[in-house]
């Protein structure tokens, strides 16, 4: 799945995850290099940066943080009774090794965002039969294979579907 497949940033099944090994981790310094952070303040970031699609726990953002402050990559303090955590230098530095990695993490979570303005009860309820008509192109798509303009048919009749949906 390209970037261009809106639904690779999305964990469809019980076996997806939205964050894959180490990212998490390095979501975490990213949030922390904008400024001191507590902990619910970091689950409610990476939800609202997904738009709703990843809600962190407690058991993955919390370990995770211990984690980080083990290696000295951040530091923690109470602040106003919360226990906040903040970049150290060795974090910053952490944080550096792997600009792209970060970059694909917050492209990913932008994807899911930009889906997350459409998640409304009246939406979901559409989802399903949207669903069996992608499933239905792909099966004709399948069973036509090698056939000359299968392909273009398909289109046109998704985008004849299309078409109808934004007039409404």
């Amino acid at each position: 799945m390209g970037s261009g497949w809106p639904f690779g940033a999305f964990p469809f099944g019980r076996r997806s995850r939205f964050f894959e090994a180490g990212e998490i981790r390095l979501a975490i310094l990213s949030l922390l290099s904008e400024g001191p952070k507590h902990g619910y303040q970091l689950m409610k970031e990476m939800e609202t940066r997904s738009g709703g699609f990843y809600k962190a726990s407690a058991g993955s953002i919390y370990p995770t943080l211990q984690q980080l402050e083990d290696e000295g990559l951040v530091e923690a303090e109470m602040i106003a009774g919360r226990r906040t955590y903040r970049l150290t230098v060795a974090g910053r530095h952490e944080l550096d090794k792997d600009p792209d990695g970060v970059r694909r993490i917050w492209e990913r979570a932008g994807r899911c965002e930009d889906w997350g303005q459409f998640t409304t009860p009246e939406s979901f309820a559409v989802m399903m039969p949207l669903v069996e008509v992608l499933k239905a192109g792909m099966r004709a798509a399948s069973r036509l294979r090698g056939e000359p303009g299968a392909a273009e048919r398909i289109r046109d009749i998704a985008d004849r579907a299309r078409r109808e949906l934004e007039q409404l």
